[in-house]
């Protein structure tokens, strides 16, 4: 289906154009821009509601500054779609989130106006300001840097951390503070609060007001006048920002809150902020989904709907003869209701991912168990362990990209204390359209290397259940990965009665010959498919799901090294450091020598597609297994040809 964007946004090819245009035709530009998103989005699918609440600040931002020498830093890029659009990836729109297509986040090898990575949140303030800095250092006085952050993304500790500096650092940055109470759920946290009190509060807003009126009516003329009027700018607003404001507390000169849909005003007060040195902050406030009305009253529900009828707002479902599995993330959270039910002491936490993690599951039930933290993986899990340190189960679920950015909290504050918080890994593998930033290809490698900890994965809902029941059991004394991946469920039945599982023990799916099939998680089942295909070239491979990471069951392995001398390991992690490399060292440290062939995610970045295109192109799916069974047992397919 061909879509046509607007007339005046087809003229628009990069900022330049936009800039030829009046101030009058700036609003019939975002309307047309916003109408593109969602005609497109509508057929092709990809994130929805950020970009449609951003596209007037999107359409003044690339009016007002020079971009790309100034530089432009979006976080997150669920909100830069409009942005991709004016910046010469209009045509090919259509390929966003694609296998071999754009990517739905901001890109740096893809367009030189995309000048930081991002997918994950709150980077913004620290990447504007490296840049800021390093233009400072150039002597590049007239180059500017803008971070443009949601007010999500604004609670977590970088972000902080970042507008610490930024007070300091004597730079020319302009933070912009998009306030919209959403990331993708709705925001939770004190700074929720404080936002909405500094935007609601008459009295602050009206003597803000009062005094800038006062200021304007002081005569300007001359320099003795001017420097008047800053002073009394500076005590006045001194006296009501500092006690009151807490960006003007970190040196920050705070402007607005304004209104983030008129795009002329917009672009007066951005052309006044370029003009005014040091670092600063606009407070905009904007409507998550803006323009497309089901968006604006559902939020969370729009943030990435699929496909859809852009005018009935009809989402289209897939429809199945026969029951579908469950999704791995759903069955975690009706499960972990069934655990809380009989275990007074079992917990749950998630950094700003109750829908995702269907945590919300447990939030809904057991408001005073279930905690939604914001966008603080580090909090989340020293939180858990503090809990933990008083005899709670705490479920930590985090996806698995994600808990790379607690990394430290797992080691100090979980790890070397040997407290058994379980980390329930989410979308651990391939992800699918989210792309390299959100892969979960690198947990088993960077758990695996530290002490005291379990890492497990479940080969099926049913196995999921017994490890999440096993995690909470008083005889688990260690920190406890349980990591499945991004829905893929495979058992239509999969409510069954909780058994213990053995930690460090896996089990024998199928007995074999010649070779030996390890699998951990998921990607058990690529094996099983592929076994079957295998029977058809005479091979009868066994079949072991490990279920541990670490420990290994050394008594299977034992077992598995002394009857096989081919072994092909399986797994949804990179290739690197993770299941298979644990193979080869207890193979090296047991003095084996089976062939072994290690199949996962290459040691590169991968990029984004759907879940078949990239486990197809990784090489760990069924005709990559059927494949590689196949090479390693050639010489036996070749005497098995020649003797019939």
């Amino acid at each position: 289906m061909e879509i046509t964007p607007g007339p005046l946004l087809q003229s628009i090819d990069s900022p330049a154009d936009l800039k030829k245009l009046g101030r009058e035709q700036l609003q019939k530009v975002s309307d047309e821009l916003r109408q593109y998103i969602i005609d497109t989005v509508s057929v092709h699918g990809g994130h929805f509601a950020a970009s449609l609440g951003v596209i007037e600040l999107t359409v003044a931002l690339h009016y007002v500054f020079n971009t790309p020498y100034d530089q432009l830093v979006w976080d997150v890029g669920h909100q830069a779609y409009g942005h991709k659009i004016l910046t010469g990836r209009r045509d090919n729109f259509s390929t966003n989130r694609k296998y071999n297509g754009i990517s739905g986040f901001p890109k740096r090898s893809e367009s030189q106006y995309d000048t930081f990575g991002v997918g994950h949140s709150s980077t913004s303030i620290s990447a504007a300001l490296g840049m800021a800095m390093a233009a400072k250092y150039k002597g590049e006085t007239d180059r500017k840097a803008v971070a443009v952050i949601g007010d999500g993304a604004m609670t977590a500790g970088e972000a902080f951390e970042a507008m610490n500096h930024a007070g300091v650092a004597d730079t020319d940055l302009l933070i912009i503070l998009n306030d919209n109470c959403m990331s993708i759920d709705p925001n939770v946290g004190a700074l929720k609060e404080y936002l909405t009190d500094i935007t609601t509060s008459q009295t602050y807003n009206r003597l803000k007001d009062d005094i800038w009126k006062a200021l304007g009516k002081l005569p300007i003329g001359s320099t003795f006048s001017r420097e008047i009027a800053s002073k009394i700018e500076h005590s006045i607003k001194g006296f009501i920002s500092r006690s009151s404001n807490l960006f003007e507390s970190l040196n920050l000169r705070y402007f607005g809150p304004i209104d983030g849909h008129n795009v002329t005003k917009l672009v007066d007060t951005l052309n006044d902020l370029k003009n005014i040195p040091g670092p600063k902050l606009l407070h905009i406030m904007t409507v998550k989904g803006k323009g497309y009305a089901l968006a604006e009253k559902d939020q969370t529900k729009w943030h990435a709907p699929g496909l859809f009828d852009k005018i009935t707002g009809e989402i289209y479902k897939k429809h199945y003869e026969t029951p579908q599995p469950p999704k791995y993330q759903d069955v975690f959270g009706l499960t972990l209701i069934e655990l809380a039910e009989k275990n007074p002491n079992v917990f749950g936490i998630t950094p700003a991912m109750p829908s995702g993690s269907s945590l919300k599951f447990m939030m809904e039930k057991m408001p005073d168990r279930a905690f939604d933290v914001g966008i603080c993986e580090q909090h989340a899990v020293t939180l858990s362990a503090g809990m933990a340190t008083q005899g709670m189960r705490v479920f930590c679920n985090i996806y698995s990209s994600f808990m790379q950015r607690a990394y430290d909290q797992v080691i100090h504050d979980v790890a070397i204390q040997q407290l058994p918080v379980v980390f329930c890994l989410d979308r651990a593998g391939l992800v699918g359209e989210d792309g390299p930033t959100h892969h979960g290809a690198y947990d088993i490698p960077y758990m695996r290397c530290i002490p005291n900890m379990v890492i497990s994965a479940p080969m099926n809902e049913s196995e999921l259940r017994n490890l999440l029941y096993t995690a909470q059991l008083d005889g688990n004394q260690h920190p406890f990965v349980i990591r499945y991946p991004r829905g893929e469920g495979v058992l239509a039945q999969w409510k069954t009665p909780m058994q213990e599982v053995p930690i460090g023990k896996g089990r024998k799916i199928k007995d074999g010959e010649d070779i030996a099939i390890l699998s951990l998680g998921h990607p058990g089942n690529f094996a099983t498919t592929a076994i079957r295909e295998l029977k058809m070239d005479g091979l009868n491979p066994a079949h072991f799901d490990m279920r541990f990471a670490k420990p290994l069951d050394e008594a299977l392995l034992h077992e598995v090294f002394s009857k096989y001398d081919r072994i092909l390991t399986v797994e949804d992690g990179t290739v690197v450091g993770g299941f298979g490399s644990a193979i080869l060292e207890f193979q090296a440290a047991h003095g084996y020598n089976a062939h072994i062939r290690i199949l996962g995610i290459p040691d590169r970045i991968v990029e984004h597609g759907t879940l078949k295109e990239l486990q197809r192109e990784c090489g760990y799916d069924a005709p990559a297994i059927v494949a590689a069974v196949r090479d390693m047992m050639k010489d036996k397919v070749q005497v098995s040809t020649l003797l019939q």
